[in-house]
């Protein structure tokens, strides 16, 4: 342990506190208004760990100097960050949310039940599945998206909403390990352990599946009296299928070159350029909240980054069934991603622990915000429906704990 990593180490403690004390800040932004601003900058979760990145690097560059800093913060990889902006700001456009809204109206009409019930059961149960083919930010953003008027609104009760932004953020983990390519802890190691879409099916998706069914049926009865009726959509404002299907072209192009920024920030200036030459089809787009997702997944790779040295060796110390409840507990303080990444680097690690690894960190991937990259997405779009405007972090737990232990047991079966 050198003392740049001992400052990373508490650094990485400090903006995990800091994450759950995030709703305190907003309470003090109304308790002292003068300073109302910077109370809430620092009670928004996005700006934590960009914050705290900033002061590593400043940190580093005091210790071993400003270009030991500028290297390490060089060094790190954004495609994710990158990716999961753009993702976000194209399937949050008013285009693909009409075609995907219409496709779930279609199938709800068809349900036995009210249409609002089955709206809400298909944004948490088949929006994370369909995740697995368009990636998870993707399908995050989308249910986010068409949840937030019915289940994340003022009115209804925060502990059902809780619940209800629990299971989204576990089944979206777990909806991703259908296929070997929508998940982030599941693409790093993936090419290392010779994973395939088949193997993944065969092991984990079948059993994600079932879990994700459950946990979007229970959740749906809980709330079935408190589903507001899903609004129409004005004549005038229904979107020409031509320009719908652009704009999914523009979607499934980026999913396809998720590891080429190059090529899918190419993409994303052409996408800006024809929603500007087409305005009268567009509702503004979530520029903001995809760059404040961004920054807090860059700053989760500077400061991840550092952790390495005491991660590692607890990941390979663990047998196979610890290994699973070590990574189910780890993930909720790093990205899972990260996790599964260190767990690719152990040599030797036999399939039985490399399943349990991966089986873990996706399980326990809504339990806190950090704990999965399309999490802070969802936060992003669904705080202004919680009191404060702003997502509690032991609320978030509680509401997780129920679908995670679903998950867990599938997974262990």
């Amino acid at each position: 342990m050198t003392t740049i990593q001992l400052v990373g180490a508490i650094l990485f403690a400090c903006a995990l506190i800091h994450t759950f004390a995030a709703k305190g800040f907003e309470i003090l932004a109304d308790r002292h208004p003068r300073h109302a601003g910077l109370f809430h900058l620092l009670g928004e979760v996005e700006v934590v760990f960009g914050f705290w990145a900033f002061v590593l690097i400043a940190a580093m560059a005091l210790v071993s100097g400003p270009d030991a800093a500028i290297d390490y913060a060089e060094s790190r990889h954004y495609t994710e960050p990158l990716f999961v902006f753009t993702v976000m700001v194209i399937a949050a456009s008013r285009p693909v949310l009409d075609a995907v809204r219409a496709l779930l109206r279609t199938t709800a009409r068809l349900a036995p039940v009210r249409t609002e019930v089955a709206l809400a059961w298909l944004g948490l149960a088949l929006v994370p599945l369909a995740g697995s083919l368009i990636t998870e930010p993707a399908a995050m953003t989308l249910a986010a998206l068409m949840l937030a008027p019915q289940v994340f609104r003022p009115g209804l009760p925060e502990a059902l909403k809780y619940g209800a932004l629990g299971v989204l953020f576990v089944n979206v983990s777990i909806g991703g390990t259908l296929t070997s390519y929508a998940a982030p802890p599941v693409l790093m190691v993936a090419g290392t352990w010779g994973w395939d879409s088949a193997y993944m099916f065969t092991h984990f998706g079948w059993r994600a599946a079932l879990a994700v069914l459950i946990n979007a049926t229970v959740i749906v009865l809980l709330l079935r009296r408190h589903l507001a009726p899903a609004a129409a959509v004005p004549e005038d404002k229904t979107v020409p299928l031509k320009v719908s299907l652009i704009h999914l072209a523009f979607l499934a192009a980026v999913v396809l070159l998720a590891h080429h920024p190059v090529l899918f920030l190419g993409l994303f200036m052409l996408f800006l350029g024809f929603t500007k030459a087409y305005e009268r089809h567009q509702d503004p787009l979530i520029l903001k909240e995809g760059l404040l997702v961004g920054f807090f997944l860059a700053g989760l790779v500077v400061l991840g980054g550092m952790q390495q040295w005491w991660l590692q060796p607890i990941v390979s110390s663990l047998g196979p069934t610890a290994l699973f409840f070590g990574a189910l507990g780890l993930t909720a303080i790093t990205d899972n991603a990260a996790l599964t990444y260190l767990g690719s680097l152990i040599a030797g690690l036999s399939e039985h622990a490399q399943y349990m690894l991966v089986a873990g960190a996706v399980a326990g991937g809504g339990l806190t915000v950090i704990a999965n990259a399309p999490n802070p997405a969802g936060a992003a779009l669904l705080r202004n429906g919680f009191e404060d405007e702003s997502i509690g972090a032991l609320g978030l737990l509680g509401g997780a704990l129920g679908p995670t232990i679903v998950a867990a047991l599938l997974f262990l079966i």
